[in-house]
């Protein structure tokens, strides 16, 4: 994983470094601590100007400073995991082998054939020195960031790094959509003293018609650009191949079922014996499975691809005691983040912790209980409620202390722990419980996390940022034989559940969606949530979790996982006919049933912002789309 950078000028007026702000080579820095360089091309005929920057952390292979550039002037920086696709040595670093497979392309053809073949998170940007082409762009789901400013016309300029800041002077940075790749003839634009740019858009295989498909994404990505930005289709309507298939929106039932009988025989109370009940059919058991089995794979190329340290003396792995954690995974307790774990301890090896990254903010108990009297039918009330019971026991028998960190997830978090260490009790987890007060949430947010928010803004971005800014710092306290103890998760791998809800109806608004429309209401819902994830979480988590030096990694985004989901009937994915903790996610959570998990299995969905309680700890009076004054930058 890597911050990147890079500054194109056809403007001589200024040095090229003034059109980027020196906190922005300090935020890349943060992403990249392990290498830092810089490079500069300058060309006279044509005129024009690149800085290209790159900031690495070292995770595979050996370490690769960047950018990379050979004998031809080409240059490459890469911010990307290569999983599957193009071949990548254990002894390889994927930039490299990127690189050397880019530079062997004589075509436009070529390149799109290149980035189609890959499965990962990747963004980059390659000047193809030959012909005077700078490329850049993000992979389909857009899992890692990469921003652009353009300057204004007089100059010129275009700036893409995978963060910035905010600024009071200047043009506002946007996330460069993940919408295909882009490509900019620097000779062509240097003629006529503006920059255009050229779309490759993504397009499924063997469906949809090219023209109306292109014009739509066309017509997206203009909306957001300068008036004095040519924005134009490739003339050769080339493509690149979309990694995944397109959904299926059969909202049939499975042949041979009887849908009255089983919703008749079914409890309308979330229960694990109505997840058994399930099981017992054999197709939704085999259907589990394999499910099991395509998520289980993700969860693997996401912990293994990684640089595990030798001793430098000996040249073996440390003993087991002295083992630290390379792997993180944000961890409410809730069902994807327990899976995600139980999974992950298939694949870690063995004798090697994994840190389980738990945030609580300061619980307002007084105001929360006023709150539950006035409006007992709140549904955030009921829904902790009903997890609080779930989870009470175990905390009354582990003998765990309540305090005023003890808000939703937290409980949740220790029952999660428990039924992991009931699977596998000789594995070291790391419950990292990552307390935050009022001050410092104040005090970081000005700091630095309103920067990474950047350029998103409401009170959702604020609030979901935040709590994943202070999970993977994991900084906190782990439990030592009974006593608490501060503690740094080293991980530099951080596992992350985002994707589930989307492909398995989680949120509320699926259910309300479900209602009003019916099944193919929320296969468009369904749809529309996949489309949208880049910009609306990926980019502003890749942000949040990359300042500490750290990956995020995203197995519910694995390609295999997202065309395995995909290729189902949404009735075979979930029922919201039957009650919460139950119909929403209905597939996975019987995969976690198979994995051996209890509770965890019919809890609720309950976001992260009401979890960890940092929602309304502020502003009681805001909603999620409001725009967030907090986030606005302070003079």
């Amino acid at each position: 994983m890597c911050g990147i950078c890079c500054v194109v000028t056809l403007c001589g007026q200024h040095p090229i470094h003034h059109f980027l702000n020196e906190d922005v080579f300090c935020c890349l820095r943060r992403r990249g601590p392990d290498s830092s360089q810089q490079l500069i091309k300058t060309t006279s005929d044509p005129s024009y100007k690149c800085l290209f920057s790159g900031h690495v952390l070292h995770l595979r292979g050996p370490v690769t400073p960047q950018p990379l550039e050979d004998a031809n002037s080409n240059v490459f920086l890469w911010n990307g995991e290569i999983f599957s696709g193009v071949c990548v040595g254990d002894l390889e670093n994927d930039t490299k082998v990127m690189f050397h497979h880019l530079v062997l392309c004589s075509s436009e053809a070529d390149i799109l054939s290149l980035f189609s073949s890959l499965r990962g998170p990747w963004s980059f940007i390659y000047y193809q020195a030959s012909r005077h082409a700078l490329w850049f762009g993000r992979d389909y789901f857009g899992r890692r960031s990469l921003l652009w400013q353009f300057g204004d016309e007089a100059d010129s300029t275009l700036c893409l790094a995978s963060v910035s800041v905010q600024s009071q002077s200047g043009n506002q940075w946007q996330e460069v959509p993940a919408s295909g790749i882009f490509k900019i003839d620097l000779k062509a634009c240097a003629a006529t003293k503006s920059l255009s740019l050229t779309l490759f858009p993504w397009k499924y295989s063997c469906t949809e018609k090219a023209e109306e498909g292109f014009i739509n994404v066309l017509d997206q990505v203009s909306k957001g650009l300068p008036s004095h930005i040519c924005l134009m289709m490739n003339e050769s309507k080339l493509f690149l191949t979309a990694p995944v298939i397109p959904l299926n929106k059969t909202t049939s039932r499975a042949s041979g079922e009887c849908p009255d009988t089983r919703s008749s025989s079914i409890s309308h109370v979330a229960s694990i014996e109505t997840l058994q009940g399930f099981l017992a059919e054999e197709h939704r058991r085999k259907l589990v499975q394999e499910f099991t089995d395509v998520l289980s794979e993700a969860v693997k190329r996401r912990v293994l691809s990684l640089v595990r340290g030798k001793d430098e003396n000996t040249r073996e792995l440390p003993s087991t005691s002295s083992r630290k954690a390379h792997i993180g995974v944000l961890f409410s307790g809730g069902i994807d983040s327990v899976v995600i774990a139980a999974l992950a301890d298939k694949h870690v090896p063995s004798g090697e912790p994994i840190d389980l990254l738990n945030v609580a903010f300061t619980a307002k108990e007084q105001t929360e209980q006023k709150g539950a009297t006035k409006n007992p039918a709140s549904q955030q009330v009921q829904l902790d409620l009903l997890c609080l019971k779930r989870c009470q026991d175990l905390d009354v028998k582990s003998g765990a202390c309540l305090s005023c960190f003890d808000v939703p997830d937290r409980i949740t978090g220790r029952a999660g722990l428990k039924e992991l260490e009931a699977i596998n009790p000789s594995r070291t987890w790391n419950f990292v419980e990552i307390n935050v007060t009022l001050e410092e949430l104040k005090k970081m947010r000005q700091e630095c996390i309103h920067h990474l928010i950047y350029p998103l803004d409401t009170v959702l971005d604020d609030s979901i940022g935040c709590a994943i800014w202070f999970a993977s710092r994991g900084e906190g306290f782990v439990s030592n034989q009974g006593e608490l103890k501060p503690y740094k998760s080293p991980a530099k791998v951080v596992l992350s559940g985002v994707g589930a809800d989307e492909q398995l109806a989680g949120y509320s608004r699926h259910r309300v969606c479900f209602k009003k429309y019916g099944l193919e209401g929320l296969n468009k819902e369904l749809e529309m949530e996949l489309d949208r994830i880049s910009s609306r979480n990926l980019g502003r988590d890749d942000r949040i979790i990359a300042d500490h030096g750290k990956e995020a990694r995203f197995p519910f985004l694995d390609e295999d996982v997202v065309s395995f989901l995909s290729s189902l009937p949404i009735s075979e994915k979930a029922d919201l006919t039957l009650p919460r903790g139950v119909g929403e996610k209905l597939i996975l959570r019987l995969a976690a049933k198979e994995l051996g998990l209890a509770e965890s299995t019919i809890l609720p969905k309950r976001a992260v912002q009401f979890g960890s309680r940092i929602a309304k700890l502020e502003s009681s009076r805001e909603k999620a789309a409001d725009t967030c004054n907090r986030l606005k930058l302070l003079s």
